[in-house]
């Protein structure tokens, strides 16, 4: 059985079988009973765009799931082949050349630039993949 990853958000918007839903994203800081003395607390509202498995309307509570595999492929794709391209550059360009540290930086920072560009072009496809559910609370 497929675990879920979930969240509390408010409907925002429908449109047609999707809904745009704001969840705010807490950090572990919250929970403290001392945050209010301290800087580092935070909070961040996210928009999630969400198929629905029943219908909402919009300032209902909801909740937003998404399988754990997906979300941990996600993370993948986002973080670490990014910077496995630019570690990967950087290794190539400094042993098979003599560039300076500045143009070998510079490149690999172009090239995780393309790769971002690459992976923007396959948005269609990835927001296909990568797709939330969302369900009344």
């Amino acid at each position: 059985m497929a675990e879920y990853v979930h969240h509390e958000g408010v409907v925002l918007r429908v449109e047609g079988d999707r809904a745009q839903v704001e969840i705010v994203q807490t950090s572990a800081c919250q929970a403290c009973k001392a945050r209010h003395m301290c800087l580092s607390s935070e909070s961040k509202a996210k928009l999630i765009d969400a198929i629905m498995e029943e219908p909402v309307r919009a300032g209902e509570p909801v909740e937003v799931s998404v399988r754990e595999t997906l979300a941990w492929r996600a993370v993948v794709v986002a973080y670490v082949l990014p910077f496995l391209v630019m570690i990967g550059v950087i290794a190539a360009l400094s042993v098979w050349t003599e560039w300076d540290d500045a143009i070998v930086g510079g490149t690999a920072i172009a090239a995780t630039a393309l790769y971002y560009l690459v992976l923007s072009l396959f948005r269609n496809r990835l927001q296909r993949e990568f797709s939330f559910t969302v369900r009344k609370r």
